[in-house]
């Protein structure tokens, strides 16, 4: 709806994503698109997905604040501190994409 830039798309995350899976999302910080002065402001934060390989891939999402504040917190610190370390030695999507010659729209 907003045009962010950093999302995938729906359609690829469905058939990726493994669905039994628990996915994690951080947020990183505040963007404010100055010369979009339209579009709200956004989160971008960090995502550990979990691909239908196994592996966890690490990525990127902007995110409207009240949509991420609806999302339970469901982790402590000793976990929070675990997943952020998990995505620090996660592949990034797109080198996953390449390894595996899969396409962003497909």
């Amino acid at each position: 709806m907003h045009s962010f830039s950093q999302r995938l798309p729906v359609d690829w995350l469905r058939e990726h994503l493994a669905a039994d899976a628990t996915h994690y999302l951080f947020p990183t910080i505040v963007q404010r698109l100055t010369h979009r002065p339209e579009t709200p402001l956004q989160w971008r934060c960090q995502q550990l997905l979990t691909v239908n390989t196994g592996e966890q891939v690490w990525g990127l999402l902007d995110v409207l604040p009240d949509t991420f504040d609806k999302i339970p917190e469901t982790l402590d610190t000793a976990s929070q501190k675990d997943i952020v370390s998990r995505i620090e030695r996660a592949v990034k999507v797109r080198e996953w994409m390449e390894r595996m010659g899969v396409e962003a729209g497909s």
